[in-house]
């Protein structure tokens, strides 16, 4: 069977699991509730968004803790730029003696939005295309192959610096007066990073900088910097609350 892996706070990454799921089947984990090594997996299949010109905190420490047997492609999707965070993939994943076979990236809707927002019908645009690509990539793993990405000048000081301070973020995030405190934040967040303390939204030390809360708060209560910024982003092809699910 295969293991579809992902990380998502908007649900990009959810989305792109599910189109794999339809074509090569298998079963979808979301990484930070899962606790194995995935050596119950032939294959394993991982789709993550690019942080940083890198990956996402849960999806680094999956990759270095992932047995060695399983046979293992990576699908990494970003807004921006990629950086060369395919060859970094590929080559950490190397050094720490995995058994991967392929690296892909992909362009989807940016969502580290929170000092601007990309147009709707960009984003539109960018899904409509998505969809290709994707099924380009699921033919690539179905042929069991090795696809080693294109050698590219990858920006590893700047992921490792921006690494040890994504924690940072939370500092600038506040709660207006709308909040409703519904909780959701506190339960969608994949670090742990938020309580509900003392009728108070608390953000603590330990923030990944998915923004995930920022997103998905239902009344855009959550700022960054205090800015009244209205911009939001969620996959419109998933259902909102399925992110964070297994499938």
């Amino acid at each position: 069977m295969n293991g579809i892996f992902y990380f998502s706070s908007t649900g990009n990454s959810l989305y792109l699991s599910k189109r794999i799921k339809s074509k090569l089947g298998g079963k979808i984990i979301y990484i930070p509730n899962y606790q194995g090594d995935a050596s119950e997996f032939e294959k394993i299949i991982v789709v993550s968004p690019i942080y940083s010109f890198g990956l996402p905190v849960h999806t680094y420490n999956f990759l270095l803790n992932v047995n060695s047997n399983s046979k293992i492609y990576v699908v990494l999707n970003y807004g921006g730029m990629a950086g060369g965070a395919d060859v970094f993939t590929y080559n950490y994943a190397k050094e720490n003696n995995k058994n991967i076979l392929g690296v892909f990236k992909m362009l989807m809707p940016e969502n580290y939005t929170l000092t601007f927002s990309t147009p709707s019908i960009y984003n539109k645009m960018i899904l409509k295309k998505s969809l290709k690509k994707i099924d380009d990539i699921i033919l690539k793993i179905k042929q069991n192959g090795v696809f080693i990405p294109k050698k590219a000048k990858t920006n590893e000081k700047i992921y490792f610096t921006n690494k040890s301070n994504w924690h940072l973020v939370a500092n600038d995030f506040s709660v207006k007066e709308n909040c409703v405190k519904c909780g959701k934040c506190v339960e969608n967040c994949p670090a742990n990073n938020i309580s509900f303390e003392n009728e108070e939204i608390t953000f603590k030390d330990n923030c990944v900088a998915c923004l995930g809360c920022y997103h998905r708060c239902p009344q855009k209560a959550i700022v960054y910097k205090h800015r009244n910024k209205k911009g939001r982003y969620i996959n419109p092809f998933i259902n909102e609350n399925e992110i964070g699910m297994n499938f």
